[in-house]
């Protein structure tokens, strides 16, 4: 069953979350982030037992970025990755919003739901903040991806002006 988390799945999602992070698939995340961040993530509850987690974090007025995509590995392929993702993305269009973006391990998984590889350096400087404290900051090996609602309008849009890519240094 894919729903809305609530604050007493938190234990739950970050030992979920923990696990992966361990591995350096993901970045850990705090109980207390979770707590304050519970309101975004939707999990798969399966007897009683969360086996699936992710987040959709609103980035800026035309971004969302999917994030903590978690299935327990005793749980995996039977779908609950994609299913989780796709609520996500139906939140995200009822939201208006115009593009989602993962940068993801997992290529192939997010070919399948209809996202694009496409350069670091054409994602807005805001997706880059957890950066920071990623332990893989200075070499990261993650593959962006985006998913276009209307593929190519956002790009058409957007002024000239407005930064569009930064360097490797973080800076615009």
């Amino acid at each position: 069953m894919i729903r809305s988390a609530r604050i007493a799945d938190v234990p739950q999602i970050h030992s979920l979350i923990t696990m992966y992070a361990e591995r350096g698939l993901m970045l850990f995340r705090t109980p207390t982030e979770l707590y304050e961040q519970v309101r975004s993530f939707v999990v798969c509850e399966k007897d009683g037992r969360i086996v699936g987690c992710c987040s959709l974090e609103i980035l800026w007025k035309d971004m969302a970025e999917i994030r903590s995509l978690a299935v327990d590995p005793t749980a995996q392929g039977a779908g609950i990755g994609s299913q989780l993702v796709q609520a996500l993305m139906e939140e995200a269009r009822r939201l208006g919003v115009p593009q989602v973006m993962s940068l993801t391990y997992r290529q192939s998984f997010f070919e399948r739901l209809g996202f694009k590889v496409v350069s670091k350096k054409a994602l807005p400087h805001k997706v880059w903040t957890d950066c920071i404290r990623c332990p893989k900051q200075a070499c990261c090996d993650e593959i962006p991806m985006l998913f276009e609602f209307v593929p190519g309008a956002v790009q058409a849009a957007r002024p000239v002006a407005e930064p569009a890519a930064i360097n490797n240094s973080g800076q615009e």
